[in-house]
């Protein structure tokens, strides 16, 4: 007689997948949203880097960071969740106003994996977003 096993897979699911949002913008805030569930993520957003380090500890499949919030310190931010043990892999994405280069170029320095202009990462969020659900 034959038999069947079956082992659960340990990697989590698609529709168990997460985004972690250190967003203020409404604007971008929806937009981030709808794109994750179209995506098959879910979105958790967070408004301090307090909270921000907490639910990193979660391994979300990204992290996204308006490099404009002024209720945090994102550069401070990002090298925190760089430093940290259980954070450091986790992909970081910021956007920022296309003017301010340098700011752009201090979140690189920091750690941060992707910078984009605000128009780039609104264009660009569904594919990117797609391609950290897979």
């Amino acid at each position: 007689m034959l038999e069947w096993s079956f082992t659960p897979s340990k990697t989590p699911k698609m529709g168990n997948r997460k985004v972690l949002a250190v967003v203020e913008d409404l604007f971008f805030s929806v937009k981030i949203n709808e794109s994750a569930k179209r995506s098959g993520l879910s979105v958790e957003f967070v408004k301090s880097e307090l909270d921000a380090l907490e639910k990193a500890r979660t391994r979300p499949a990204l992290i996204i960071i308006d490099l404009n919030f002024d209720r945090i310190e994102p550069l401070k931010l990002i090298g925190q969740l760089k430093a940290g043990d259980d954070t450091k892999g986790i992909n970081v994405l910021g956007y920022v106003s296309h003017v301010q280069g340098e700011l752009k170029q201090q979140a690189q320095e920091a750690g941060c994996d992707m910078v984009l202009a605000r128009s780039a990462f609104s264009q660009n969020l569904p594919q990117i977003l797609k391609r950290h659900a897979s």
